[in-house]
């Protein structure tokens, strides 16, 4: 057994409104550089929607990930030969429309306009070019379904959902969406990792968070075609490859990363994940259906005495071991079995799990009041406007057992802690919609208490880092500056 530690994040979707904020709080720390105006390592996508860059879920068309091999994955975008002649020609690499060309706007057009019978404007101005330009997409240009025949109807997950099901999502008095904050998943088999010709990126031993060396990085970008959630970005001014680096100055110094940290719903939960590294190649070539499962069986327990053994002969410190047991990641994900891995199929074992939305409850107007179908209190789940296929689609590779366990147990902890505190559901009731979802009233309480009421030490179980370790492995982490970016002394330059 190869136990190692990974920093893992759970974010609970039932939680989020879609305010932005940590999107906004990561811009300001990390990408308000020339070069960097278009990257957005935090974002937040209304779903159905086609994200952020447009289409990045389609594997078709970027062939990011890996695919299943006979003895380990193997990369989708091909083999080390096949990279190395497309160097120069890479039609897998999402564009800058893509995402969006970035913007400001001539402020003295409007400030320094003569009297006139007009109402000036601020003209909007390319970051790139510096010319005048026609703003016609955004970030989030999708939000909260704007745009919904453009957007929402292409989103690729649509697919997995018959025609019906597809009508449910959009039909005016049913309109349903969430939003899905997305960050870089620190994938235990990065698809940027494998696809980098020159060797540039990392993931760190002591934590698992997957970094590009500024240094060894020569601009081939083809760490942005093999991430299939495509987190990785290129740095046009500089020619260098960027992404999330999960904070990691912020951690080493006990802080919690900058979006976790301002996230308003409280959705977000970091801590150490224990897994055997040695199952890794197996777990990714596994068939589809097979994929959550086997993710969630290399996650090992911190508590069990042989897994603690292996965990100090592989190196992994006391307190890394402390904190490994108090993870409210490990309990989402293990114990509680309520997180899900987003898009399993892509094989790269994403180590950032979410708690996918409660369905809303179907409901109609036909007799002139808002009348919920059926007589359960929070609906059947075949009942219910967000079908779990498209869940399944977007967190199970297609499976619709697993969506299902998870909401069979959401619905009994509402229905027992409502019978509890409201009185309006029989408590048999609630009895029976926890032994039909395998837990206990003890459990039920934890996961209310952990998703309703942890405090901010609960929801960040942050370990003590090894700082001279990795000064010396990166020089001063605390060296941000505007032009420079983090982790190094000397600024990357282009070229050689």
């Amino acid at each position: 057994m190869d136990v190692r530690a990974q920093i893992s994040m759970v974010f609970h979707l039932d939680k989020c409104i879609g305010c932005h904020t940590c999107s906004i709080a990561c811009k300001n720390l990390w990408t308000d550089r020339r070069g960097a105006e278009y990257m957005w390592w935090n974002n937040v996508e209304t779903k159905p929607g086609t994200g952020y860059p447009t289409l990045y879920e389609d594997q078709a068309r970027y062939r990011g990930g890996w695919r299943a091999g006979t003895d380990r994955p193997r990369l989708a975008l091909g083999g080390r030969a096949s990279l190395l002649a497309r160097l120069f020609h890479n039609p897998r690499l999402p564009a800058l429309d893509d995402y969006y060309e970035p913007w400001t706007y001539r402020y003295e057009d409007l400030l320094g306009a003569p009297p006139g019978d007009e109402q000036p404007v601020a003209t909007p101005v390319s970051l790139v070019t510096g010319e005048e330009m026609e703003i016609e997409a955004g970030p989030n240009w999708d939000d909260d379904l704007g745009g919904s025949g453009t957007y929402a109807l292409n989103d690729p997950c649509l697919a997995a959902l018959t025609e019906e099901e597809r009508a449910r999502l959009l039909d005016f008095e049913r309109l349903v969406f969430f939003y899905l904050p997305r960050i870089c998943n620190h994938c235990l088999n990065p698809g940027c990792l494998g696809a980098c010709p020159a060797g540039a990126i990392a993931k760190r031993g002591e934590d698992g968070i997957v970094l590009v060396n500024q240094e060894k990085c020569r601009g081939w970008r083809m760490c942005v075609s093999g991430c299939p959630y495509k987190k990785t970005y290129f740095n046009w001014s500089a020619g260098k490859a960027e992404k999330c680096i999960l904070c990691y100055p912020r951690q080493e110094t006990q802080q919690v990363p900058a979006c976790m940290h301002s996230c308003v719903g409280r959705i977000r939960y970091l801590g150490v994940l224990l897994y055997d590294a040695g199952g890794i190649a197996r777990a990714a070539s596994l068939p589809a259906a097979e994929l959550v499962e086997a993710q969630r069986a290399l996650v090992l327990d911190p508590s069990a005495p042989d897994v603690v053994a292996a965990a100090r002969a592989s190196g992994v410190p006391e307190h890394v071991l402390d904190a490994a047991g108090r993870s409210p990641v490990y309990a989402w994900v293990k114990r509680f079995r309520l997180a899900l891995p987003h898009h399993p199929e892509f094989r790269t074992l994403p180590m950032l799990f979410y708690v996918p939305p409660l369905l809303p409850v179907m409901a109609t107007t036909t007799s002139g009041r808002y009348e919920v179908v059926g007589d359960e209190l929070l609906g059947a789940a075949d009942a219910d406007r967000l079908p779990l296929r498209y869940l399944a689609a977007l967190f199970t590779a297609g499976e619709v057992a697993p969506v299902a366990e998870v909401y069979r147990r959401l619905v009994a902890v509402r229905l027992h802690h409502r019978a509890a505190s409201v009185g309006d559901v029989p408590a048999e009731r609630a009895a029976r919609a926890l032994a039909e979802a395998g837990l206990t009233a003890a459990e039920a309480e934890e996961i209310y208490r952990l998703g309703a009421l942890a405090s901010f030490d609960e929801r960040f179980v942050i370990p003590p880092f090894s700082r001279e370790a990795a000064i010396a492995a990166s020089g001063d982490v605390h060296d941000h500056q505007e032009e420079e970016g983090a982790g190094f002394l000397v600024p990357p330059r282009r070229g050689w």
